[in-house]
């Protein structure tokens, strides 16, 4: 697990069924992209999360594949139909297998 990992996620606490609403996700990370050495010389291991993904209600919002070049504490906003009373579940993937989740619930009032 890398080191001072700490995903943090804006959801709005309520909406009107079927309201458009804007969600932020950032995960502090150093996106380690395996071409730089240290001090030494050797090699750092390449260490990035590699896929995003959100979910409601179990449904797949959105679903990213991330390259090397993405930059340190990867940050993203997009929209979502909010339907229903419910769970947004946020999944963050390592490469070394660690696997970051945040989940924040929402009602429709």
């Amino acid at each position: 697990m890398a080191k001072g990992v700490k995903p943090r996620v804006k959801v709005p606490k309520s909406a009107s069924a079927g309201e458009i609403i804007t969600i932020k996700t950032l995960i502090s990370h150093q996106m380690e992209s395996g071409q730089r050495k240290d001090k030494e010389g050797n090699v750092i291991p390449r260490s990035i999360i590699h896929r995003f993904t959100c979910e409601f209600n179990g449904q797949s919002i959105i679903d990213i594949i991330l390259a090397p070049a993405i930059s340190t504490n990867p940050y993203f906003q997009f929209e979502a139909v909010v339907p229903e009373t419910g769970e947004f579940k946020f999944t963050w993937y390592d490469d070394d297998g660690s696997v970051y989740e945040e989940i924040k619930s929402i009602s429709v009032i």
